[in-house]
This record gives structure tokens, C-alpha cells and sequence, in this order.
């Protein structure tokens, strides 16, 4: 049977859809507090790929502005707790559209609900891991030393803008691991095929480029480590949906045989 969970008349879907995003608010809400209470603690985890790439030198961060630094920690604190309120809102998601889905629907949508988080964790694991520790490197490269020829070049980064670019980088990168399941739930949906992607791929390709150079920093390692995972997952894509098709053909002739 195909039945749906439970059918609503829309007042009752716009109660439920109100009280799903109060439910969501007050999630990030907690987060934020949890997040503002450890502040000091993110703010040593994200600029340690900045310390350790400075090869034991003393490094600063400096504030120009009397309330920037009590800004970047709110910034800060409602950045980390977005990101521990993603399981909280991936679940109200789910309960909202679940009743309104079709088993056989609830069985392909749940995996990519729950694959979501996890892949917006690992594009933010690589960009701190891989992509900071080469990056920051990269641009230190760009000091001088005192000389008697000129005044020497030094980094005296602002906090703000330090913690602007690593946060936007994370969000970046996890935002691109979205990739496969957006494709994917568009392949389910009919609007895509394998077919489509396969021939659209030497188009994707320069695409994923372009897009990697405009929201990674300025550097050939940044963005060749932004687009190389998004190549790969692209292909997943295509892979994804091929057996998306397979099993909705399969699903047709199976019913095809009980109707006969």
C-alpha cells in the first residue's frame, strides 16, 4: 500500500509549519547560548590552523573598532550554534513533510535528510583540516622581513575579519556537499535525469570551477580543494541517479506484474 501518514487541511499544515520553525528558532536559540558560553573555546579552534601555520612565530589579532570584538563573538556564537541546531532542524523538516509523503516516498526521502548534516560536517572538516593549513600558509608567504632597503611586511590580522573568512569558508564548503543530494532528490523528482547529468558533465565541471574560485580565498590550493570534492560528487550524482532510475523501472514492472 502507498497510503500517506496523515492528511491535513492547509489551516492545519500552516499550524504545523509555524510551530515546526518556533520549534527550529528555539533550537538555533539554545545553540547560540551554548555557543556564546564557549566563545573563547571556538574562537582558539578556529585560529589554531593560523598559530600552527605560523611555525611557533607569535601571532595577534587585533580589533579597531571599541565593540567588534564583542560583535565577532556574537557572530561567532550564532554561526556554531546554527550548526549544532542542524539535527534539530533536519528532524522538524522531516516531521513536517513526512505525514504528507507516500511510504515507498518517506523511504527515499529520509536517507538524504539524514545524509544532509553529515555531509555539511564533512565539507566543513575538510575546509578546516586540509584547506586553512594550506591557505594560511599561502598567504604568509607574503611577509618580508625587515631590511635596510624598506620597511618590513607583517600580518596584523582583525579578529572580525579573520573569523568572517573562516566561518565563510566552512559554510561554504558544506553548502557545495549538498551537491549530490540536491541533484539527486531532483533526479527522484523527475526534473533531472542520469542521461542530463552525464551530458551536461564538461559544463559542470567548469561550473564547479567558477564557483570554486569565487567563494574560496583568492588561491589556486583553496579552490583546486574546493572543486576536486565537488567533481567527485557530481559523479556520485550521476551514479546516485542511474540507480534511482533502475529502481523506479523496476518499481513500475513489479506493479505492472501484480496488475496483470
Amino acid at each position: 500500500m502507498h497510503e500517506r501518514l496523515e492528511l491535513k487541511t492547509l489551516p492545519e499544515h500552516l499550524i504545523d509549519f509555524r510551530r515546526r520553525v518556533l520549534f527550529s528558532l528555539l533550537a538555533v536559540l539554545a545553540g547560540f547560548i551554548v555557543a556564546y558560553i564557549f566563545a573563547p573555546d571556538i574562537y582558539g579552534f578556529l585560529v589554531r590552523p593560523l598559530a600552527e601555520a605560523s611555525n611557533g612565530e607569535a601571532r595577534r589579532l587585533i580589533y579597531t573598532g571599541l565593540a567588534e570584538a564583542f560583535i565577532t563573538y556574537i557572530k561567532l556564537a550564532f554561526w556554531a550554534g546554527s550548526i549544532l541546531a542542524l539535527p534539530v532542524i533536519a528532524t522538524q523538516i522531516w516531521m513536517f513533510v513526512a505525514p504528507g509523503l507516500y511510504r515507498h516516498e518517506r523511504r527515499v526521502f529520509l536517507p538524504f535528510l539524514i545524509a544532509s548534516p553529515l555531509l555539511f560536517l564533512a565539507g566543513a572538516a575538510m575546509a578546516y583540516y586540509l584547506v586553512f593549513p594550506l591557505a594560511w600558509k599561502f598567504f604568509l608567504g607574503f611577509e618580508l622581513p625587515a631590511s635596510s632597503s624598506g620597511l618590513p611586511i607583517q600580518l596584523e590580522a582583525r579578529v572580525s575579519e579573520y573569523l568572517s573568512l573562516s566561518m565563510g569558508i566552512i559554510f561554504a564548503f558544506g553548502l557545495a556537499f549538498q551537491l549530490p543530494i540536491a541533484l539527486v532528490l531532483l533526479t527522484y523528482a523527475g526534473l533531472l535525469s542520469a542521461a542530463r547529468l552525464s551530458g551536461f558533465r564538461r559544463y559542470a565541471i567548469v561550473l564547479i570551477f567558477a564557483v570554486a574560485a569565487v567563494i574560496t580565498p583568492p588561491d589556486v590550493i583553496s579552490q583546486i580543494s574546493l572543486a576536486i570534492p565537488m567533481v567527485v560528487l557530481y559523479e556520485v550524482s550521476i551514479f546516485a541517479a542511474k540507480l534511482i532510475e533502475r529502481n523506479k523501472r523496476e518499481g513500475i514492472h513489479d506493479a505492472g506484474k501484480q496488475n496483470y
